[in-house]
């Protein structure tokens, strides 16, 4: 074999020995302490929950150290975790112990809320609780076994064979429920942003409905109030429908019967209130009027005698009657005669100062508006 083979082979081995004890360093965590990286935060807990030396510590499911030391003080367990250098940990992160698998293989897990300040640095302690356990494998097989013996064997098998009645046949619908919500998780992986946009919206509702907790518990104390009270008359609810078909078939009736009537009604009643808004004013000078002519009346009844009263009409003759341009007084007829004597136009031609009559000379029509009508009626 030539030297220069050799030479690379001897370089080789060298190499790789050197590799495989670098490797072994850094994972004991040699190269760390020679180097001075990294930095060591204590961890108290009230027990180990399962934690060994090397067991990974995570934050928020990314590692970024392990369990360099454990000892046992007056406090509980006392765990030092060597973290990596470029680590940042809120100070005030709650501290977890989780299964990795179910057969265990434990690590810490930090899980801060936000990631505010002031953060963990060398030296400093976090303390755990009985929270930051994971039950234990002894709890969960006790627990399990005596839910097992508590368990009725007719009941388990009536249990089973009802189970098995459920899924029996029914193979392509759960095929199909699996697959429908594959896809919807498909969908929301696509969707990311908008996802998380509606999980953020929907913490925004639920926040909501927290802060109105007391207004919903009030609305529902109420609901079921007014439910009780119907339950109460229910005797009375059912009296109100079985009358409400007859009492409904009563109205169709009446509005089938005011749709033929009304409108012609209304018609005539616009004609009417035309009239009325046009003399408004003198319809509010005759109810000014009125009550004082009424209350004139007891002035009327002579002083004594109660039973007959006097009304005294005088006709003021000046400015005499117009009677130029009607019928000359020979042509008068008697107030009992029916019969149309036609004379046209019948109207006052004297001209003023005279009592001029006729709907020519009647006082035009005043619109309330503010403006005259501009014409005579």
């Amino acid at each position: 074999m030539r030297r220069g083979i050799k030479v690379r082979l001897l370089a080789f081995v060298i190499l790789s020995a050197m590799g495989m004890v670098y490797v072994g360093a850094s994972y004991l965590g040699f190269v760390d302490q020679a180097l001075g990286r990294g930095y060591t935060v204590h961890v108290l807990l009230p027990e180990s929950g399962g934690l060994y030396q090397g067991s990974e510590v995570t934050y928020r499911g990314v590692k970024i150290g392990k369990v360099s030391a454990m000892d046992v003080d007056a406090d509980g367990l006392r765990v030092d975790v060597a973290l990596e250098d470029d680590t940042h940990v809120p100070a005030d992160s709650p501290v977890f112990v989780h299964n990795l698998s179910v057969v265990g293989e434990q690590y810490i897990s930090f899980e801060p809320g936000s990631k505010k300040g002031p953060m963990l640095k060398d030296g400093d302690t976090v303390r755990g609780n009985k929270d930051s356990i994971p039950l234990g494998e002894d709890v969960l097989l006790q627990d399990l076994s005596r839910f097992v013996s508590s368990l009725d064997g007719t009941e388990l098998n009536t249990v089973v064979s009802e189970l098995g009645t459920m899924f029996r046949d029914n193979a392509n619908p759960l095929r199909s429920m699996v697959d429908s919500t594959q896809k919807f998780v498909d969908a929301a992986a696509a969707n990311e942003s908008s996802t998380i946009a509606l999980l953020d919206n929907a913490k925004t509702v639920l926040q909501t409905q927290q802060d109105n907790a007391a207004n919903i518990r009030g609305f529902a104390r109420d609901l079921a109030d007014v439910t009780g009270t119907l339950a109460d008359s229910n005797a009375d609810v059912e009296r109100i429908l079985d009358r409400a078909g007859p009492a409904a078939h009563e109205l169709t009736k009446l509005v089938s019967t005011l749709r033929t009537v009304l409108p012609p009604m209304l018609l005539h009643l616009v004609n009417v209130t035309e009239v009325l808004d046009a003399r408004l004013p003198a319809l509010e000078q005759l109810l000014v009027t009125f009550p004082r002519l009424i209350s004139a009346g007891p002035s009327a009844l002579t002083p004594g005698d109660q039973k007959f009263g006097r009304v005294h009409l005088n006709l003021n003759q000046t400015p005499p009657a117009c009677t130029e341009g009607y019928l000359p007084p020979g042509q008068w007829r008697p107030t009992t005669q029916e019969s149309f004597v036609p004379y046209y136009p019948a109207e006052c031609t004297s001209g003023s100062p005279v009592n001029m009559r006729g709907m020519k000379y009647a006082p035009p029509l005043y619109d309330w508006r503010g403006a005259s009508a501009g014409g005579n009626s």
